[in-house]
């Protein structure tokens, strides 16, 4: 993941060299590929941030994700999570908020076991899509 991310930063910023620009838009979309680095990689890529999402269960309360600073927290997964032999997105919603955020899970991430339920789980549960009660 790291290795992909900072191939596509390299290309954006790469870009911005090629473009024939004025040089304050230039600067303004390098400010702006560095801003985003600084925000996304300790939390969706390092995973150092108290933010970071780190943990994923399923029981009967539903769905729930983890991270440092609030614990378990209930979601609600979207229709249109992806799950894939290589990698699993998925798209959920938190508890009071309207905005959809997304996570990757790719296979090394998990034991293959674990990696292969989750993909199982997310194709047949019948209340993957519940909100969370």
């Amino acid at each position: 993941m790291l290795a992909a991310y900072l191939l596509a930063q390299l290309f954006a910023l790469g870009s911005l060299f090629f473009l024939s620009i004025p040089y304050w838009a230039r600067l303004l979309g390098v400010l702006l590929c560095l801003a985003h680095g600084f925000w996304s990689l300790p939390r969706q890529i390092l995973l150092t941030h108290p933010q970071a999402l780190r943990g994923l269960r399923r029981d009967a309360d539903g769905w729930q994700l983890w991270n440092q600073k609030s614990g378990w927290q209930p979601v609600q997964l979207r229709p249109d999570s992806l799950a894939l032999p290589l990698i699993v997105v998925l798209r959920f919603r938190l508890r009071g908020e309207r905005r959809v955020r997304a996570i990757c899970v790719p296979r090394d991430a998990q034991a293959a076991d674990v990696h292969r339920r989750l993909r199982v789980r997310l194709k047949f549960s019948r209340r993957r899509w519940a909100a969370p009660g």
